[in-house]
């Protein structure tokens, strides 16, 4: 499919998911607006490497006003926001008697409170022109529980509920609302899982063998190739009827 013309906003697009999913949505001829932190040349090259024009745009996402200032940039240098992806989190594990506070606070403005901001500064552009595609990364997390992580998913839960109701709210127009549910991808919070393991003694092949296997049958890692092969589909008039779906990709993790 061709997404020539349209403009797409990837939260969380330097690096891992997001990034995978910005350089999708540009081989199908879309522009692409990074956003996230650390140095985005890499990013943009990979990204702007399709011909199609790419930004990047620094805002802190729990900042309203930096929210603000990241969609009036999109409606000043693109036109608006035709296709926004709400990629961009962050992970904290502990038990809840022992979870911090302030990483509760980040994670939810993050993981959650973002989404809606995103959602609420993009939408009323797209209900202008008249089409419009919201994409929420949300997380196997958004249906299911696991130890220690009570702000993630209590944040990926609000995720796929935000969804739901902005997919009827959206449901007579041209715009559609969706949720993706990844399980194990292979990004810099689930390495770090790994890396845990391996300082405790265990073989690093054996460490991401064994974290898999607790959870994902497959026994392979989603990639992010996967995830924005996924966004395109969303993308597309045959997913046109797709609407407040939580669409899982987890190698069948919810299977089970």
């Amino acid at each position: 499919m061709s997404l020539t013309g349209k403009t797409a906003l990837v939260t969380g697009s330097t690096s891992g998911i997001g990034l995978g999913i910005a350089r999708v949505l540009a081989g199908a001829g879309a522009n692409v607006l990074l956003n996230g932190f650390g140095d985005p040349t890499a990013a943009l090259a990979e990204v702007g490497s399709h011909g199609t024009r790419v930004a990047h745009h620094p805002a802190d996402l729990g900042d309203i006003a930096q929210l603000e200032a990241l969609f009036a940039y999109a409606q000043r240098e693109f036109g608006g926001v035709d296709i926004l992806v709400n990629n961009a989190g962050i992970q904290h594990v502990a038990p809840v008697e022992e979870f911090p506070v302030e990483r509760w606070d980040a994670i939810i403005a993050l993981n959650l409170s973002a989404v809606f901001h995103c959602t609420r500064l993009g939408l009323p552009g797209m209900r202008e022109r008249g089409w419009g595609r919201i994409i929420n990364i949300a997380s196997v997390h958004g249906q299911v529980g696991s130890l220690g992580k009570v702000a993630y998913v209590a944040a990926k839960h609000g995720v796929v509920g935000l969804t739901k109701v902005v997919g009827l709210e959206t449901a007579a127009s041209q715009i559609t609302c969706n949720a993706i549910c990844p399980g194990w991808v292979l990004t810099p919070l689930v390495q770090k899982q790994i890396d845990e393991r391996i300082a405790n003694g265990i073989d690093p092949q054996q460490a991401q063998h064994d974290l898999l296997a607790e959870k994902q049958p497959s026994v392979a890692f989603v990639t992010p190739q996967h995830l924005g092969e996924l966004v395109l589909f969303l993308c597309s008039e045959a997913g046109s009827q797709v609407r407040g779906a939580a669409w899982n990709i987890d190698g069948g993790w919810l299977a089970q």
